[in-house]
C-alpha cells in the first residue's frame, strides 16, 4: 500500500450529503473483485447520461456535462470535498477502490459512514473528518477557484489552502499505518514475519513432499 505523508493537490468538491456507496459505484460493476479498473465508473450514475456495464466502454458514453468530475479544469484533482454522512449504503469495499482508482488521495468532509472510514484506511485513502463550516469553506474556494490546491499533512494533521488551515484528529494507529504504507497484510508481516519464516522452514523440514516442484 502506497504511504501517505504529505499530499497536495486540487479539490473535487461534491456538494452533497448522505452519498451513499451505491452512487459511488454502481451495483453492477461490482461483478469484478480486482482492486484496479474501477476510476471510469467513479460516480458512474451521475458522471454518465447513459447507463453503462463492465462491459461497455466508458470512453463511448454520453459524460454529463453538469457534474463536477467532467469539468475541463477539473481533470488530475485529487483531494474530494464531500458533505455528511459521506460513504453510507452497503458496505462494499469497491467505493473506496474506485475512489483511489481515479487518483482520490484524501476524502474530506464532516462525517463518514463507520465501515466505508475504515475502508479507506485499508486501501491507503486518508478520509479527514474537518468540522461542517470549515468544510463549507474548502468547497466554496474549490468551487471559485478550480486551481487552487490543498496540502494535507498527516503527520502534522493539518489541512492548508493559502490562507485557510485546520486541525483534525485521527486515530494513533491508523496514523502509523498509514504513514508506514501498511494495510492489513503489512501489519502482520511486520509483527510477525519471523514466526512466519521460522514455521515455513519447520513445516519444510517436517513436510519436503509439499515443496517438491513435482507436487503442484
Amino acid at each position: 500500500m502506497e504511504a501517505f505523508t504529505v499530499h497536495r493537490g486540487r479539490m473535487l468538491p461534491l456538494d452533497r450529503s448522505n452519498v451513499d456507496t451505491d452512487a459511488i459505484i454502481p451495483k453492477q460493476y461490482l461483478k469484478s473483485i480486482r482492486r484496479t479498473g474501477f476510476g471510469p465508473f467513479l460516480f458512474d450514475d451521475w458522471r454518465y447520461l447513459d447507463p453503462g456495464t463492465l462491459d461497455i466502454d466508458p470512453g463511448t458514453r454520453r459524460p454529463n456535462p453538469d457534474f463536477v468530475l467532467n469539468e475541463a479544469d477539473r481533470a488530475g484533482a485529487s483531494v474530494l470535498l464531500a458533505r455528511d454522512n459521506f460513504g453510507c449504503g452497503s458496505s462494499r469495499e469497491h467505493a473506496v477502490w474506485a475512489l483511489a482508482d481515479y487518483g482520490i488521495r484524501c476524502v474530506i468532509a464532516p462525517s463518514f459512514a463507520d465501515i466505508f472510514f475504515s475502508n479507506c484506511f485499508k486501501n491507503g485513502v486518508l478520509p479527514v473528518v474537518l468540522k461542517a463550516d470549515e468544510v463549507d469553506q474548502l468547497i466554496q474556494v474549490a468551487t471559485a477557484s478550480p486551481a487552487r490546491e490543498v496540502e494535507i499533512d498527516l503527520a502534522a494533521q493539518t489541512v492548508a489552502s493559502d490562507d485557510l488551515r485546520f486541525t483534525f484528529d485521527i486515530d494513533p494507529q491508523r496514523k502509523h499505518n498509514l504513514l508506514e504504507g501498511l494495510d492489513e497484510i503489512g501489519i502482520t508481516l511486520s509483527a510477525h514475519a519471523d514466526a512466519i519464516r521460522a514455521y515455513e522452514a519447520r513445516r519444510r523440514q517436517e513436510a519436503p513432499w509439499l515443496f517438491r516442484e513435482d507436487s503442484v
